[in-house]
């Protein structure tokens, strides 16, 4: 199966042509561990988990790396607050941050570097690029020389005449010019390490480029994270990448949207910020999950009443089906794990850029398929187990679960009884098996 992807590099819907046959490598950028994931944080998460999925699931071998960054400003100033080590900090948050994404179903990375960990290599790839004439030395402090990179701007489509200190870039009398970007920071506070030029800790742009190159080497085939890290994150990434291997350090370039909570930006300035948690526990794992696939994945979503209500329409059919399917399944011996052939359109819509949504509409009519074939007497058990598989398929790779039982013996012929009793029109010892059925989750 072809699989096609818009690549932000080319702004173009391309094949997806992988350095080696069969095998993605894929890096998405994480987060700085410093508070509490919000549930724009979770999309890149969410979505990346699916398209990883998805990948494996169609015969790839998925290389999935995601970093933490636990050396940063952010995570020094936070920690001198509550009077703990950066590390303590950054360990706290980290853990917080996998209880978030296992409740949501997400297939943990092959690999989570942290920065703290590359901090010798990431200095020997930054002298390497002073020693070339791509970065320079002022006052103990190290600079990319954005003159030298003559792509600059090839990501975010940005020309350098264009640009000005207003435009997301750090404000520093030490630089030639405005867009040259900080590769080492001298400091004596917080983290810190000695180094060429002085002690000092790595600029945010230079991490990810040493991670990659330390795990994968010069390129890889999908980088990923937020339309948000266009610039300056990645457009930074590629030119020291360009500058140091000749690469753009990945062949694709791939980018969720942003998202806004009922029509505005999500900021702490408004107030409206959802932490990634605190919905879980009000919604559940398996509507956030949908929340943030059910719409194009490059495409700006709003979490409103109304996508709340819809998509909370779609967990009840959806439950409903697969759980009469399930008993169904159960009550004839029926293994409960299967291949089907319904999942193939799936794939199909998928393929095409991710379309996600049309494959949940897809998932939805297969549902209504099992209703029907679920309501007539003499049920096809081999139909009904068919679309169970599929569905089953295109449920782990949305990460959408629900509680399907594996009945005991026992438990086969308490629900035979409670089928006995109501044909005798037995009501008292129906109602009294039922409600153990309810008790156990069976019905």
């Amino acid at each position: 199966m072809k699989v096609k992807i818009y690549n932000s590099l080319s702004n173009k819907i391309e094949v997806l042509k992988t350095i080696k046959d069969k095998e993605v490598s894929m890096y998405v950028c994480g987060p700085t561990v410093y508070n509490d994931p919000h549930i724009g944080n979770i999309r890149p998460v969410v979505f990346f988990d699916t398209l990883r999925k998805f990948l494996e699931a169609i015969g790839y071998k998925v290389c999935y790396v995601s970093n933490f960054t636990d050396v940063d400003d952010k995570i020094i100033n936070k920690a001198l607050e509550e009077h703990i080590s950066e590390k303590e900090l950054t360990d706290k948050y980290i853990d917080e941050y996998f209880k978030v994404i296992d409740s949501l179903n997400v297939k943990r990375a092959n690999i989570y570097p942290r920065v703290s960990e590359y901090m010798e290599k990431i200095i020997s790839y930054i002298n390497d690029l002073v020693n070339n004439g791509s970065a320079y030395v002022n006052d103990g402090e190290v600079f990319f020389d954005v003159t030298k990179a003559c792509h600059y701007g090839e990501l975010s489509k940005i020309n350098k005449e264009e640009l000005n200190e207003g435009a997301r870039i750090e404000v520093n009398s030490k630089k030639r010019s405005p867009l040259d970007f900080l590769l080492w920071k001298n400091t004596d506070v917080g983290i810190k390490r000695d180094s060429p030029w002085g002690k000092g800790r790595p600029g945010w742009h230079t991490e990810c480029c040493v991670m990659i190159h330390s795990i994968f080497g010069d390129i890889i085939d999908i980088h990923g994270g937020g339309s948000d890290l266009k610039f300056p994150h990645h457009e930074n990434e590629i030119a020291q990448a360009r500058a140091h291997d000749g690469t753009t350090l990945a062949n694709y370039r791939v980018h969720n949207a942003m998202m806004n909570i009922s029509g505005n930006k999500m900021s702490k300035s408004l107030g409206n910020v959802v932490l990634a948690k605190d919905a879980i526990k009000e919604f559940g794992p398996n509507l956030l999950r949908l929340f943030l696939l059910n719409a194009p994945y490059r495409s700006i979503i709003d979490f409103n009443d109304e996508t709340i209500k819809s998509n909370q329409a779609i967990l009840k059919k959806v439950e409903m089906a697969i759980k009469q399917a399930n008993l169904l399944l159960n009550l004839n011996n029926i293994p409960l794990e299967g291949k089907s052939d319904k999942v193939n359109k799936f794939y199909e819509y998928l393929s095409i850029d991710m379309n996600i949504p049309n494959g949940i509409t897809y998932l939805l009519d297969l549902v209504k398929e099992l209703n029907q074939v679920l309501r007539v007497k003499d049920k096809d058990l081999n139909e009904i187990s068919s679309l169970y598989y599929g569905i089953n398929e295109i449920l782990y790779i949305l990460g959408l679960s629900f509680d399907l039982k594996v009945l005991s013996d026992e438990e086969k012929n308490l629900y035979h009884k409670y089928e006995e009793a109501k044909t005798n029109k037995d009501f008292e010892t129906s109602d009294k098996i039922r409600q153990e059925l309810i008790n156990r989750k069976i019905l």
